[in-house]
């Protein structure tokens, strides 16, 4: 057992100073800066300078420990530190920080550049630059991922080519999301408050270790800011954003001793309608069904505004020197949020309401160095509730049409236990994670007809337990120039719903007992080599694993992509399959709706990374192959299926090829199975250089590829794949009180769209002539465009509207491709005092109408926003 142990990784920790002195780019010392010395996201020292720029930390100093120094007027410096180092020489500059410091990509904090995974670090500073209205802003530049806004108030983050369910989000070593979270769509994302945290950092491909096995595209991992040691500190910053009129702010405000402190952050605002680009709403449902411009309904997005408020509150307690107590916890909510894109953005219905969206995270840790024959051990409790209540009601603005009203609070208790141990060159860690679920989720439906209300079948099953658990191993080696990495996990998945917990109605219980048990063993391996000086080259391997998910094995309902989905359970025995494709036009392929199987993944990647003294760039090819992928395709039911019951829906149509409708979806309803498998591949490139000591040129670009094993055509993932994207910006930042820098965002056209893509309402808006019918019918004529069975603003009638949207088609998408984009902007600070530092922003210069992949909205239009950081 003894050779278990030291199996087990962390840093080595020892009682021992660490020296230096800050100084800025003219070579002049920086008094007063303060100095904090980070393991994570626990402070373990704090001091400030002298007036002679020298600092001096005494602690329990792990290897890999993060160095970080922050003075008014000057970025934020961070680097690794440990125990026995020389006196540290940190220069502070007025531009953003040269280095890129990750403590996710490895064991303990590293240069991102010398990890064989590649991480994208999104700094405190960048994340004050980048942050508008929500979280999802503040990703835009990085390579190898893009953002994902399903409305105004939700969001995610594209990570190589992939979303929702295929990214997984952890806070502070802990996990965030839950196998309730929607395919597509990451419902929760945004609760998290941009404001509180220290770094946001983003593994690019799956970890197969210390993160699970089961993050498809990669991991992002948001790091808390910590307390300050060394007394009182606070900062208060308003902002405002002219696209949405949206203004708020943050009051954070921390306080500390040499043995304990603590730190508070209280966040509020409000959002309001939002004005895109040109005022032009490109799949308006009046655009979409009708012909007509989104400006017949004014310039501002209405359904659109929301309000976002909660808090965080986090301490820590040093029972000794090498010995601490942590707690976190966290409380956000979003109130009057609404699915724009099922209303006039997309389907024309009257109701879609996201009543309440609340966020209760949490743990509590034990964090120990030189715990014994151990370096470090952590153990952690932690607590995750995230609730919803949505209110739906289809039929494209039937306003006696039902409405369908689900709450769902999903509760999660985890724990997590790490150790590490330092052997000579090996650094080796160990550990073990569970994470126990449980759904409640009552539903009810409502009839404006009849007046009747009823228990109903929720999306997932109420009382439903999901349950994953691992343990894992991991080892980093270093040779020279050669470092060398490799982890190991066994992974395991279980779910169970159950029949007694079900809704009755006409005395059928409207879900079946189901259940699963899934487990499997993944790893990775990967090295960097330092060839020159200055130039790394890396390669990876990774094999992952996902277990289908509670939402995969449970759904049924309106999906975030606007399709109403049929639980795979409901269907046995009716002789059910599965379309070729996700829309009208689907065809038998032969394959029978069946139980869902666990994905598995093969990924490789390798490339360069170069740094010198004022340049950094790296170029990363990578590829995957995803074996039974879990895709949304139309679900196609024997002839005579209308009438039938779906869940609580009825089925109100179905045409030749089997495939059904639903009045809460104008698409044909979809059903979860099994790809035979899926290729993935792309480019990732950055470059960085100071031309001077004033100015930095910054660029990146993502390129990826993703084609269905067979038949070559894009396969059917929700959020679909994004396109080639650039980004490319000049800083300049004098050694003075102000910076200034040009930035520009671009994407290419997307032409690779799934069967899923196209029909979805976000992307391709595809429409029927049984769909505009209904639109005329009901929510044209309840918004007063239809009268005396005409369109008001061209006066035709429905066959000549049907014609003119259509031609002689039965259906088509709006839009057959992604158009691409370029935006332009510049943005800028100015130091008032010691103190206080203004921040402006000028976006969409060109006022460009555009929209991202996957996006239920347009992008804001020319906007300004402007911020104040006020520190004391």
């Amino acid at each position: 057992m003894r050779w278990v142990v030291f199996l087990l990784i962390a840093l080595r920790a020892v009682a021992a100073s660490i020296t230096g002195e800050v100084s800025d780019e003219n070579g002049l010392f920086v008094a007063d800066a303060r100095v904090d010395l980070l393991a994570g996201s626990t402070t373990l020292a704090s001091t400030r300078t002298d007036s002679s720029g020298r600092f001096t930390l005494t602690d329990a100093t792990p290897a890999g420990a993060v160095l970080e120094v922050r003075k008014a007027g000057f970025a934020v410096q961070r680097l690794v530190a440990g125990p026995g180092a020389t006196p540290l020489a940190v220069t502070l500059a007025v531009g953003a920080q040269f280095s890129e410091i990750t403590v996710t990509a490895g064991m303990g904090a590293t240069e991102a550049g010398e990890a064989p995974r590649r991480v994208a670090v999104v700094s405190a500073d960048d994340v004050a630059r980048r942050f508008t209205t929500v979280l999802a802003d503040i990703v835009r530049e990085e390579a190898g991922v893009d953002s994902q806004r399903t409305g105004s108030s939700m969001g995610g983050i594209f990570v190589r080519g992939v979303t929702g369910k295929n990214v997984a989000i952890y806070r502070d070593g802990v996990r965030y999301t839950t196998s309730a979270q929607r395919g597509g769509v990451s419902t929760f994302f945004n609760l998290s408050e941009p404001t509180g945290l220290d770094t946001f950092e983003i593994l690019r491909g799956p970890d197969s270790a210390q993160y699970g096995s089961d993050a498809v595209g990669g991991t992002v991992h948001m790091v808390s800011q910590s307390p300050s040691l060394d007394g009182w500190r606070g900062e208060f910053a308003p902002l405002y954003n002219s696209a949405a009129h949206s203004f708020g702010g943050n009051l954070l405000l921390t306080y500390g001793t040499e043995r304990w402190g603590v730190l508070t952050n209280l966040a509020n605002r409000r959002v309001n309608t939002l004005r895109t680009g040109r005022g032009i709403d490109s799949r308006a449902a009046v655009t979409r069904f009708l012909g007509l411009p989104s400006t017949v309904l004014g310039d501002r997005l209405p359904d659109t505004a929301f309000t976002q408020y909660g808090g965080m509150v986090r301490g820590q307690y040093a029972v000794t020197q090498s010995r601490r107590l942590i707690g976190h916890y966290e409380r956000s909510q979003q109130d009057g949020g609404k699915r724009y894109d099922q209303l006039l953005g997309g389907d024309g219905n009257l109701i879609a309401q996201l009543h309440n969206l609340m966020l209760d995270f949490g743990y509590l840790r034990y964090q120990e160095f030189a715990a014994g024959p151990l370096d470090e051990l952590n153990v952690s409790v932690s607590y995750n509730a995230q609730r919803e209540e949505r209110e739906n009601q289809g039929g494209q603005g039937n306003p006696l049409g039902t409405i369908t009203r689900q709450y769902e609070r999903q509760t999660v208790w985890g724990t997590q236990t790490r150790v590490g141990k330092q052997a000579g060159r090996h650094t080796l860690e160990a550990g073990a994670d569970g994470y126990f679920e449980r759904m409640r989720s009552p539903s009810f439906t409502y009839s404006p007809a009849s007046g009747v209300l009823q228990r109903s079948r929720p999306r997932v099953p109420d009382g439903a337990r999901y349950a994953m658990w691992g343990v894992y191993a991991q080892d980093s080696w270093t040779l020279g120039r050669l470092r060398l990495n490799s982890a190991i996990r066994h992974g395991v998945a279980s779910y169970r719903s159950r029949a007694v917990n079900a809704p009755v109605v006409a005395g059928t219980a409207l879900f079946p007992d189901d259940s699963l048990r899934v487990a499997n063993l993944t790893g990775r391996g990967g090295a960097t080599f330092l060839l020159t000086r200055n130039l790394r080259v890396h390669g990876h391997w990774s094999r992952g694993f996902r277990a289908p998910s509670m939402t995969d094995l449970g759904t049924l309902g309106l999906q975030g992509n606007g399709f109403f989905e049929a639980a795979v359970v409901d269907l046995a025995g009716h002789g059910a399959t599965i379309g070729d494709g996700a829309g009208e036009d689907a065809r038998p392929s032969g394959r029978q709706v069946a139980p869902i199987r666990s994905e598995t993944s093969q990924n490789f990647e390798g490339g360069f990374h170069w740094t010198d003294r004022r340049t950094r760039a790296g170029v990363t090819y990578w590829s995957m192959d995803l074996t039974d992928a879990i895709v949304s395709q139309t679900l196609l039911l024997p002839q005579g299926a209308v009438g039938s019951l779906l869940g609580d829906q009825t089925i109100v149509r179905q045409i030749a090829s089997g495939a059904v409708f639903v009045t809460l979806s104008a698409a044909p309803v979809q059903v979860r199975g099994n790809l035979t498998g899926a290729r993935f591949r792309g480019v990732e490139q950055t470059f960085e250089t100071r031309i001077s000591s004033r100015w930095t040129v910054r660029q990146n670009f993502t390129w990826t590829h993703a084609r269905e094993d067979g038949n070559g055509a894009p396969p059917d993932l929700e959020g679909g794949v994004p396109p080639p994207t650039i980004h490319l910006s000049l800083l300049y930042a004098p050694a003075k009180r102000y910076w200034i820098e040009a930035y520009t965002l671009g994407a290419h056209r997307q032409t690779r769209l799934s069967s899923l893509a196209l029909a979805d309402r976000r992307t391709g808006a595809a429409r029927s002539r049984s769909a505009i019918a209904n639109f005329f019918n009901r929510g044209a004529a309840v918004r007063g465009l239809v009268a005396g069975g005409r369109l008001l603003p061209t006066g035709e009638t429905l066959a000549e509207v049907q014609t003119r949207v259509l031609g002689d088609a039965a259906s088509a998408p709006l839009f057959a491709a992604q158009p691409g984009y370029l935006l332009l902007g510049m943005r800028g600070g100015y130091r008032i005092g010691e103190n206080a530092d203004l921040y402006l922003d000028l976006a969409n210069l060109t006022d460009r109408n555009y929209r991202g992949m996957g996006w239920g909205i347009d992008g804001p239009g020319r906007s300004v926003t402007l911020g104040c950081r006020w520190r004391f």
